[in-house]
């Protein structure tokens, strides 16, 4: 699908949606998982053909040693394809976080300007105070009287 627009880009509309990437990048691993099941096939075949390749004269670990370069060789390419495919994996989590990300950050935005006009708005008056009441002449009342037994006045202690 070649087209003539100078500004066409073939995965384009595919970036643009976090579904549209999660699919394709499910396709993509979907390919790359069969291309390790093959790998593995691969890697078992030319261990066991490999180890198998004797010459004349070899002890009995020299095919197995001749071996090990051609298996750990085939064991990284493995390993790479396994790290692709759960990168794929985690890039699709990621996309789709950020569709999350971006839907909320309006919400977060709002949120974050109420709260600041609630703590820049003036405090609430408080209520005035009450006129102190007195149970009897010369007495005070309760509480905000001496702060010391031995400010107590002609107060009675508890």
């Amino acid at each position: 699908m070649h087209s003539n627009d100078p500004n066409h880009a073939p995965l384009r509309d595919v970036a643009q949606s976090s579904e549209a990437t999660a699919r394709y990048l499910a396709d993509v691993q979907r390919v790359l998982l069969d291309i390790g099941r093959n790998l593995e096939a691969l890697a078992l075949e030319t261990r066991v053909r490999c180890r198998d390749t004797h010459v004349q004269g070899d002890r009995w670990f020299d095919a197995w040693m001749r071996a090990q370069p051609v298996e750990r060789a085939l064991k990284d390419v493995l390993k790479h394809v396994e790290g692709v495919t759960k990168g794929l994996e985690k890039s699709a989590f990621k996309r789709r976080a950020h569709d999350e990300v971006v839907a909320n950050t309006a919400k977060k935005r709002k949120e974050k300007e109420l709260e600041k006009q609630r703590k820049n708005a003036p405090p609430l008056q408080a209520a005035p105070p009450s006129p102190p009441q007195q149970d009897a002449p010369g007495r005070h009342s309760g509480y905000g009287g001496p702060t010391s037994i031995y400010d107590m006045g002609n107060r009675e202690s508890a």
